[in-house]
């Protein structure tokens, strides 16, 4: 008699790198469950069976696996050709089984060799954010590709698939709608998500993607030089990728990223006690603030800060005063006694001029960024009001967005600072 197991020998058939879990859908045909767990080799199965087979697990297939899975757990089915209920019986078991057994992202196989097309689909969707493969078992036939295996019945062909190579499109352009919107933090965790489940020839572009979007999330938080080292790595990484192949428009985000890296360098190796560039990276954070994340209560905080800066900036690089630690003596002479009576800080005995001070010593001095600032005060001081009565301000109550663009279009006057000058963070496309 025939030995319908004979030509299963692990020693002979084909293997794979074990893998951490399988779920294999069983009907009916037990070789081919047999091949595929001798093949893979699991450190856990999961069995998706009409109720009738649970009894074949244990007498035609057990005895004929080569290397034991340390966990065995099975989800019967009531009606293998409904897929509503296969749905719903899966969707509501699978995935607390997986958690339990601590199977990651991308590290789950799934069999749906002798799985009813109703398994298969309710299959394929509750495992997807798991699976890094699907494999079957089908009948050799003209254009199909696969390794042949040596089954009772004949030869079929072994065929396995990464749903995610496909699939991960749709996902990339939410990673990238996350990243557009100054989401950094989401769009990271979304590329991860991806890199660990597509296969390996596409994993280094979603590794790009997620330092990527670690470079402009610490950039955001104004972590300079963490910033800088990520976007260096991610655009030659990204570069690489694209060779290979990629989304064809994020070449185009290429010159945007590596024009920031640019910027972050030279933001990072000025040696000055006041940073050159500093006033323009928070005049641009006030901007995605307002006008990508719809922040207004930060963007007025990044503003008012910014015109700071940019007073510190012109009045540390022109006069060498330090605003933070001024010498009355450097001041205008009618600004020396009120420095002296009203700017002493009572703990260190440093002299620090508040932000409006900054810019009357600026006007003092001859400066024009001092007198537009005086000649702009009318306009700014209910700006300025509203940035004080404002939540982050020192009030409770909750700045208009459209009293930050007013504030920022005036600062864009009194600091003669130029649109094109700013750092613009790219927007990647699919």
């Amino acid at each position: 008699e025939f030995d319908r197991w004979s030509c299963y020998s692990p020693l002979e058939m084909a293997q794979d790198q074990p893998v951490a879990a399988l779920v294999v859908a069983l009907k009916d045909d037990l070789p081919a469950v047999v091949y595929s767990l001798n093949r893979l080799r699991p450190e856990c199965v999961c069995f998706v069976l009409p109720e009738s087979a649970k009894a074949l697990v244990e007498t035609d297939v057990q005895p004929h696996i080569s290397h034991m899975p340390r966990r065995w757990d099975w989800v019967p089915l009531s009606d293998v050709d409904h897929f509503p209920s296969c749905y719903r019986t899966l969707a509501r078991s699978l995935p607390a089984m997986l958690r339990a057994w601590e199977i990651g992202l991308g590290a789950l196989v799934v069999d749906i060799s002798g799985a009813t097309a109703a398994m298969a689909g309710a299959l394929t969707l509750v495992t997807m954010p798991w699976t890094s493969r699907i494999a079957s078992l089908v009948q050799q036939r003209e254009g199909r590709e696969g390794d042949p295996a040596a089954l009772e019945g004949g030869e079929r062909l072994w065929i396995s698939v990464n749903p995610w190579d496909e699939g991960a499109e749709v996902a990339r352009r939410e990673a990238f709608d996350f990243f557009n919107r100054g989401a950094f933090v989401a769009a990271g965790a979304s590329f991860r998500r991806i890199e660990s489940r597509v296969s390996g020839g596409q994993k280094p572009l979603y590794r790009a993607l997620a330092d990527l979007a670690d470079g402009y999330d610490l950039w955001d938080r104004f972590q300079h030089r963490q910033a800088w080292e990520k976007l260096k790595v991610a655009t030659k990484a990204i570069e690489m990728a694209s060779l290979f192949g990629g989304p064809p428009g994020l070449n185009a985000s290429l010159p945007a990223v590596k024009a920031n890296a640019g910027f972050l360098e030279k933001l990072v190796l000025d040696p000055a006690e006041v940073k050159e560039l500093l006033a323009f990276d928070l005049l641009a954070h006030a901007g995605r603030k307002l006008r990508v994340a719809n922040d207004a209560e930060a963007a007025m905080q990044s503003l008012v800060r910014a015109l700071e800066a940019f007073a510190q900036r012109q009045l540390f690089k022109q006069y060498r005063i330090k605003t933070w630690d001024v010498q009355p003596e450097q001041l205008p002479h009618p600004m020396q006694d009120v420095c002296r009576s009203c700017y002493s800080d009572d703990i260190d005995g440093k002299y620090v001029l508040p932000l409006q001070a900054q810019f009357r010593v600026l006007a003092g001095l001859g400066d024009q960024m001092g007198e537009s600032f005086l000649r702009q005060w009318p306009t700014m001081k209910p700006l300025f009001n509203a940035a004080n009565r404002a939540v982050l301000g020192h009030g409770g109550e909750p700045v208009k967005a459209e009293r930050v663009q007013q504030l920022f279009e005036v600062v864009m006057k009194v600091t003669h600072a130029d649109e094109n000058s700013l750092p613009k963070f790219p927007t990647l496309t699919v």
